[in-house]
């Protein structure tokens, strides 16, 4: 026994939980980033501009971030690496491509000459819907536990389609959040159709998880824990009561309230994610693996953990830095 008391279990405890506020972290920043590529098609082309600029200092370092859960996977729990990029090696790859396809379009799209300009903003639509759609269809495909099936793999599209709508339901938001007058008019037009892609895949998502396994069903509707557990799914209906309400007043003289789509948005993708946190804990691959048989001996995760203390401040005051830097309304794209 240690001060801490068994490292064989508040280790990979302490690693499963970082992991997961990276993926978290990720999918809230790059979400809305990615939204902002998927409304790419509905903007017109000066719009697209200030649509780039709203993002510009900040979609690379989100990304960040899934580099960081990645690589606090692989290193606290390749076991479990192995058997999740086994199972969605194809989804990754195309994840991947859509990444990479982004990055060269966002650059490019600027600096090519004007008659090129169209194909690499079509370019940066296409990185931003494979990426969105892949990430959804992998939730799909773990939430079903892996396993690759007619219905596993016509549950993973739909919830590829449904990520993908609330990636540009965020993306919408932060638009609201980061522009002006006619472009911001456009955001909330978009965020108010987006919503029904966001409540759909709530519930897909909410239903699904304790159907697929007994042991979630258990989790979440046995005495007490059904009343104790009623709040995440109160407060994510009243936030969307708020957001209802909200959109259909903005956007306003003043811009008031142009910031409770944004934080509402975050809110309902963080109580989504603290209820498939509870449903799957402890396994970090459902109902195969646990966090405990899949974590490094503690030796090597005590080392790591070490290099994480210095590195995960650096990204958090990098990002932090970031949005306070550049808070504000997004000002026309330059890159002189």
């Amino acid at each position: 026994m240690t001060l801490f008391g068994d490292p064989a279990t508040w280790l990979p405890l302490t690693f499963a939980t970082l992991m997961g506020l990276s993926i978290l972290i990720y999918v809230v920043l790059d979400g809305f980033d990615l939204g902002v590529g998927v409304l790419f098609p509905l903007a017109e082309d000066a719009e697209k501009d200030r649509m780039i600029a709203s993002i510009g200092p900040f979609w690379d370092a989100n990304e960040t971030w899934l580099v960081l859960a990645i690589g606090l996977l692989l290193v606290a729990f390749p076991v479990a690496h192995g058997t999740i990029l086994t199972a969605l090696y194809l989804p990754v790859s195309v994840m991947l491509i859509g990444l990479i396809l982004r990055g060269v379009a966002f650059e490019f799209r600027v600096k090519a000459p004007t008659r090129w300009k169209k194909p690499w903003n079509r370019a940066f639509f296409a990185g931003s819907l494979m990426t969105a759609l892949a990430q959804g269809y992998m939730l799909g495909i773990y939430i079903m536990g892996l396993q690759i099936t007619p219905m596993t793999v016509g549950f993973g599209a739909l919830t590829a389609v449904f990520l993908t709508v609330a990636y540009s339901f965020i993306g919408a938001a932060w638009l609201i959040l980061k522009t002006e007058d006619l472009l911001q008019a456009k955001a909330v037009r978009w965020a108010r159709g987006g919503i029904f892609g966001v409540i759909l895949g709530l519930g897909a998502v909410s239903l699904a998880s304790p159907l697929v396994s007994p042991r979630i069903f258990e989790k979440w509707f046995s005495v007490p824990e059904i009343f104790l557990l009623a709040p995440l799914p109160l407060f994510s209906v009243a936030l969307i009561a708020v957001l209802w309400a909200v959109l259909r007043r903005l956007p306003t003289r003043d811009d008031s309230f142009a910031w409770v789509p944004f934080v509402a948005a975050v809110s309902l993708f963080v109580l989504g994610f603290f209820g498939m946190a509870y449903s799957f804990y402890p396994y970090v691959v459902p109902e195969q693996l646990t966090i405990y048989e899949a974590a490094s001996a503690p030796e090597s995760l005590f080392i790591i953990l070490i290099g994480t203390v210095f590195v995960l401040p650096m990204i958090l005051g990098y990002t932090v830095l970031a949005y306070t830097v550049f808070r504000g309304k997004a000002v026309t794209l330059s890159y002189d």
